[in-house]
């Protein structure tokens, strides 16, 4: 997989790579999840206020804004469920959580805080397997680097809305869900034994044959 992905970087040019275009962007998001103040964004992180290292003592699970999204974008991974954003652009987030992707996990002057670059690139990785693109015609010149980016994105926003409404759902039934220490770890763990359950049958299905 780093190959591909390193072949896949070089087809921009030398100077700047695939990732690095795509790190530029932010993901869009409905505002739903961000405007109320019992919505996810608001209920899990510092979401509107700004990162800080009293996260724990004022009681939210996350720092950054970008944070929930990004275990919404691993839930509908794992899930393998993708939710198209709502058609009308006044329930959308255009700049999303204010920091584009190359920014997100970066250290900075607060306490307690750890760069993660290594899970955007996993994040970039799982949108190339997941996203339909001819690279052989982007190489070739027959299609823009502008609309495999898009496509990316779509992929990206699409993931993260389906895993806040799930996010959203278990806040609705239990405001307190998300802050079990083992919320999160078992939610992923359903999902794994979920995913290894269908490719269980997947093998089965093709010895049948």
């Amino acid at each position: 997989m780093a190959d591909i992905l390193n072949n896949i970087e070089e087809l921009v040019d030398k100077d700047e790579k695939l990732i690095d275009i795509w790190g530029r962007r932010t993901p869009k998001f409905e505002k739903r999840y961000s405007e109320e103040k019992n919505s996810v964004l608001r209920v899990l992180s510092d979401y509107g206020v700004g990162a800080s290292s009293h996260t724990e003592a004022k009681g939210k699970v996350f720092g950054a804004g970008y944070e929930p999204l990004i275990i919404a974008y691993f839930i509908g991974l794992y899930s393998n469920k993708r939710l198209p954003l709502s058609d009308d652009p006044d329930e959308i987030k255009d700049r999303g959580c204010g920091q584009p992707i190359q920014y997100w996990g970066n250290l900075d002057s607060k306490k307690y805080r750890h760069a993660y670059p290594k899970l955007r690139s996993y994040i970039f990785i799982s949108l190339i397997a997941r996203t339909d693109i001819d690279w052989i015609a982007i190489d070739k010149g027959d299609i823009k680097v502008s609309t495999a980016i898009s496509k990316l994105m779509e992929t990206m926003e699409e993931y993260i809305n389906y895993g806040l409404s799930v996010m959203a759902e278990k806040l609705n039934k239990d405001s307190s869900f998300f802050f079990s220490n083992r919320s999160f770890l078992d939610m992923f763990l359903q999902l794994t034994d979920k995913y290894s359950d269908q490719q269980d049958e997947e093998d089965d299905e093709v010895e049948d044959l």
